[in-house]
């Protein structure tokens, strides 16, 4: 498979599983369900443009980069402190699955995104790509 494909779909799962995710944390009440989410929204929109229509461009790959260095860190912060497992709220919560599952998998998918956009830029600085 292309890299350039994988990177697409890498990417799109990323910014699925960080709406997922999104939605949990204003369920859980951990996020506000403000306004302040919107900013959330605009990162999400422009990681999206920056995966859909900036292909296989600098510009597309430094968003993809970005996007996927923060989706990165959110699993981080998840579980730094006292974390999500057994001693914390969320383990002993309904959902409590699908919210370590959805970090996880949002955790894998951006750092592999985060990869393949840098290998992405690599060649395009040294004239590999297209």
């Amino acid at each position: 498979m292309k890299q350039n494909v994988m990177l697409t779909i890498a990417s799109l799962l990323s910014i699925l599983f960080l709406t997922f995710h999104l939605t949990d944390d204003i369920v859980r009440g951990m996020a506000s369900g403000k306004v302040s989410n919107l900013i959330g929204v605009l990162i999400l929109v422009v990681w999206l443009y920056g995966t859909l229509v900036l292909a296989e461009r600098r510009l597309g790959y430094v968003i993809i980069l970005l996007g996927s260095f923060l989706g990165l860190g959110i699993p981080v912060i998840h579980m730094m402190g006292r974390g999500v497992g057994v001693g914390s709220n969320i383990a002993n919560s309904s959902g409590a699955f699908f919210f370590v599952w959805t970090l996880i998998a949002l955790g894998v998918t951006a750092l592999f995104s985060l990869i393949l956009a840098a290998r992405g830029l690599w060649a395009l600085q040294w004239g590999k790509a297209r």
